[in-house]
């Protein structure tokens, strides 16, 4: 979900970081790779095979013994080809190609899908890693169409994007209130994006004011992300944070911190905002200092979850944190870089373990175990995701960029 070249990386590196190995633990994550990919592709082809004889969907978990799916309109269905394309870019085997572009080509119709804000999750990450590897005509204009999507659910008042809809299939809590999950940061590569080929430049205006309002309030005084924010529709004022997917509205729920990282990183890498660079440093740095993150970087669910130890890892936000901290690390000044691109390769080193990396035929051809959805609402609790694998394997193609390819 970006436009991470190899040439950019090399450029950024070469600024602020060496651009091979620099430690023990990269050295040995370097020399994994290629095991690592090649166990992950035949996972993959696994999953491949259970999808057969099922049309238009997607894998999305394995949970009791069954592989769920979902429809194009949920906000997962763009991971299985991402993770697919990922998959190709590193190990360029023919059929993981062919089974991206299969289901690649299921996005096409939810090119105009305004029923929720996800459809930057839905289409960067297969179409846009698509169009990124293995060009056709059709998907800039599945893109460029996406991206009118998603701002014809801007409010100009506000001057922020809804995430969920009101009233209908909701229920009443819903009704006369304007919902902002910090999960929406990440859609707004996909308006970037469509700014800078041939969309309206309108967009770019859009994503910017999301993300300075964001930016102004969706945070604690320590950079800990909230994961819903309430607003009045009328006027703006802010009725309540709702704790949604994580254990109080007062913690930090760790996925969500991990999109924070990774949004206002993007944004900075976008735009060249200072403040998003320092936003997504604050984050950083919260995680990094967070004292109940286990020694492996491998998070809780939720940074303060009332029984830590004993609660449930989450190796979903692991992943995002890895490839966020990553990316961070070639836009931050060179000490800081070191340290985030220091805990996304210790990180990386634990996910690519037994612990959490699954052996070829087990965790129904996932490749990451222990992921976490969202506990209090007892949904995804230590399944895998297909979410999960995507920024894994992001996290590792981008560590390959930089690690080994700019040498």
């Amino acid at each position: 979900m970006k436009r991470f070249t190899i040439a950019a990386v090399a450029a950024a590196t070469s600024a602020m970081l060496p651009a091979a190995p620099v430690s023990a633990d990269e050295a040995a994550l370097a020399a994994r790779l290629p095991a690592v990919f090649a166990q992950a592709a035949d996972q993959y082809r696994g999953l491949v095979k259970r999808m057969d004889g099922r049309e238009n969907c997607f894998p999305k978990r394995w949970q009791d013994g069954k592989l769920v799916t979902v429809k194009p309109t949920d906000w997962c269905s763009g991971f299985f080809p991402g993770s697919l394309w990922y998959l190709y870019e590193y190990t360029k085997a023919e059929d993981v190609k062919s089974a991206a572009e299969k289901f690649t080509a299921i996005q096409d119709q939810v090119r105009n899908y305004t029923g929720n804000h996800d459809i930057g999750f839905m289409l960067m990450t297969s179409v846009g890693n698509a169009l990124r590897l293995a060009p056709k005509p059709e998907y800039k204009g599945i893109l460029l169409d996406g991206a009118a999507a998603l701002v014809s659910r801007y409010d100009e008042k506000l001057g922020l994007i809804r995430s969920w809809n009101n009233g209908k299939g909701k229920g009443a809590m819903y009704a006369d209130h304007f919902l902002v999950i910090v999960d929406n940061m990440m859609n707004l590569e996909l308006l970037e994006w469509a700014a800078k080929n041939g969309g309206d430049p309108k967009f770019k205006a859009v994503a910017k004011s999301h993300a300075d309002k964001t930016n102004l309030h969706h945070f604690r005084d320590d950079s800990s992300a909230y994961h819903i924010l309430d607003y009045n529709p009328d006027n703006g004022k802010i009725f309540s944070y709702r704790a949604g997917q994580g254990a109080s509205a007062d913690g930090t729920w760790a996925r969500g911190q991990s999109w924070a990282v990774y949004g206002f990183a993007m944004m900075y890498r976008e735009t060249g905002d200072e403040a998003y660079l320092s936003r997504a440093m604050r984050c950083a740095d919260y995680v990094l200092n967070e004292p109940n993150m286990p020694a492996d970087k491998v998070t809780y669910w939720d940074f303060k979850a009332a029984g830590i130890p004993d609660e449930e890892r989450d190796t979903s936000a692991a992943a995002i944190f890895a490839s966020a901290f990553l990316e961070l690390s070639t836009l931050a000044p060179a000490e800081k870089g070191r340290a985030y691109r220091n805990f996304a390769v210790r990180s990386l080193l634990a996910l690519t373990s037994p612990a959490y990396f699954a052996a070829v035929g087990e965790n129904g051809n996932f490749l990451l175990k222990h992921g976490v959805g969202h506990k209090p609402g007892r949904s995804e609790v230590d399944v895998p995701l297909n979410y999960g694998d995507y920024y894994f394997l992001e996290a590792l193609v981008r560590f390959w960029k930089l690690a080994v390819l700019a040498k």
